[in-house]
């Protein structure tokens, strides 16, 4: 009967609060968090595109060892998250921790690069999802079409899922995440029974290797790799024990990640050979080439490495999950930013449409229509000048995204330890409050830092390029949007102190969840 009462008395609570402009309460418990963050990460694609890639452009042979310090790095960083998040249950995420640690104008200029980076990822993606599927479909399906008209088919379904419950997001992620790491995981397999020409090399985690070639840009290729995984206390106002449940997704997604990318990409070396994933030369020579056959292509590798070995069978389904691969990212962003949108219409700063929500689903309607709406016209834009969907697109933007979380993720270890320092009574212990949190913010602080110097060989690929001006131009919108962010939150301040004084305030979970 106690039970009874008690499911009686919650399903009461979400429904009010949706009635009120309240997201879909207690619908995600840690398996729903931790399949929204690793499939942000879109592990096929990471593995097969981005640390394919990483090893072409860098030269770097000890890409798998870089994975290990990386892990390190936002397990700290994981710490002191982990710690404030059983004190904020937010969907504004980044943008909350900041405002309650460091203040309303830092907030507000947080939420605002956060916009930018989530959005640069998503848009980003839609590129070589478009060129990814297309492909598939032309292949194996005998349609074909140019890459746009694929994300506009992909937008379509993404906005329809952004409406619906939560929880059936998390089930569409949980089935593409499983089916792609089982690939994966089949494809290191057979690599260890019949490795490639070099044997199981070790060079993969030899030190030398790591730091000899192109360190910044290889570190900041890793860390692109794992954006995402702190995108649970985004969604902690739907979780069933926001104490709780961000700091174990958390936790759980920095370890699984870490170390599946570290074998995976050791394997994917050796499935050809340590010498050839470096060497332009040879990746051509193995038949690892674009569709002309006129340039190295590394994304092939895994795919066509794979095929050899297991068959055409398994080669034609990674195809396709290297596609649903990017879909399952492009929905998780999507989700990301809707919910930055709804935090930021809710306190009043963006217009307070952007807080309403489905009476049935509890989804952030408008905030999601307004963020499919804005990657339909921002590919649209890229498909009307004919610039290329990975070489630009794709390129261009992921690369800003990655480089705006990491800037979210230094100044956020800062303001766990000011929110920690601020408060009457600190618990948590000096570790998780104050020690973590300031070794992860310099440590990102100086991954930040080179990843802006080295943000030309992001862009263009290679590390003796010329200077290119979108290697400039693009870290400069990040500061951009934090100033923006700061001449919104001081305009707020002066003609509506009301509304400013709302900012970063508790939320209607905090307080029916006694988050304090």
């Amino acid at each position: 009967m106690a039970t009874a009462d008690t499911t009686a008395v919650t399903a009461a609570a979400t429904t009010a609060q949706r009635a009120e402009g309240g997201l879909h309460r207690r619908a995600l418990g840690v398996p729903d968090l931790v399949f929204f963050i690793v499939a942000a990460s879109a592990p096929l694609t990471a593995v097969a595109g981005g640390q394919a890639t990483t090893y072409l452009v860098t030269g770097n042979k000890g890409i798998p060892l870089l994975f290990v310090p990386l892990g390190v790095v936002l397990a700290l960083f994981a710490v002191g998250y982990a710690a404030m998040s059983r004190h904020v249950a937010d969907a504004g995420a980044f943008y909350t921790y900041v405002a309650r640690g460091l203040g309303r104008m830092p907030g507000v200029a947080a939420a605002f690069v956060a916009l930018v980076a989530y959005n640069a990822m998503q848009f980003g993606i839609y590129g070589l999802f478009g060129v990814a599927f297309g492909a598939f479909a032309a292949d194996k399906l005998g349609i074909t079409l140019d890459w746009y008209w694929w994300c506009l088919a992909a937008a379509a379904v993404i906005a329809l899922l952004g409406v619906l419950r939560v929880d059936l997001n998390a089930r569409v992620l949980a089935v593409i995440l499983v089916l792609e790491v089982v690939a994966v995981v089949i494809f290191d397999v057979a690599v260890v029974a019949d490795p490639g020409p070099q044997g199981l090399s070790g060079a993969g985690f030899d030190p030398g290797n790591a730091t000899g070639s192109a360190l910044g840009a290889a570190l900041v290729f890793g860390v692109a790799s794992f954006v995402g995984f702190e995108s649970a206390a985004i969604y902690s106002e739907e979780c069933k024990d926001p104490k709780r449940t961000v700091a174990r997704a958390t936790f759980i997604a920095v370890a699984v990640v870490a170390v599946f990318y570290a074998l995976s990409s050791w394997l994917l070396a050796n499935a050809v050979g340590p010498d050839t994933m470096v060497d332009p030369q040879a990746l051509v020579a193995g038949g690892f080439t674009t569709a002309d056959g006129a340039a190295p292509d590394p994304t092939t590798v895994l795919i066509g490495s794979g095929t050899e070995r297991l068959g055409a069978v398994w080669g034609d389904v990674a195809s396709l999950l290297f596609a649903t691969s990017l879909f399952a990212a492009l929905l998780s962003f999507h989700n990301a930013v809707a919910r930055y949108g709804f935090a930021l219409g809710r306190e009043g700063v963006f217009p307070r449409a952007f807080a309403r929500v489905s009476p049935r689903t509890g989804a952030p309607v408008t905030a999601s229509v307004v963020q499919t709406v804005l990657a339909v016209v921002v590919v649209g834009v890229f498909a009307l000048l004919g610039k290329d969907p990975v070489l630009t697109l794709f390129t261009w933007l992921t690369n800003l995204g990655a480089l705006g979380v990491v800037a979210l993720m230094a100044l956020t270890s800062f303001a766990v330890v000011a929110f920690f320092r601020r408060r009457e009574t600190p618990d948590g212990g000096p570790w998780r409050t104050v020690v973590a949190p300031v070794l992860a913010g310099l440590a990102l602080l100086a991954i930040l830092v080179l990843g802006v110097v080295n943000f030309n060989v992001l862009i263009t690929g290679a590390t003796d390029a010329p200077l290119d001006a979108m290697s400039v131009v693009l870290p400069l919108l990040l500061l951009a949007a934090g100033a923006l962010g700061v001449a919104v939150a001081a305009i707020l301040r002066r003609r509506s102190p009301a509304r400013y004084a709302a900012i970063g305030q508790p939320t209607r979970t905090e307080q029916v969840e006694h988050i304090s």
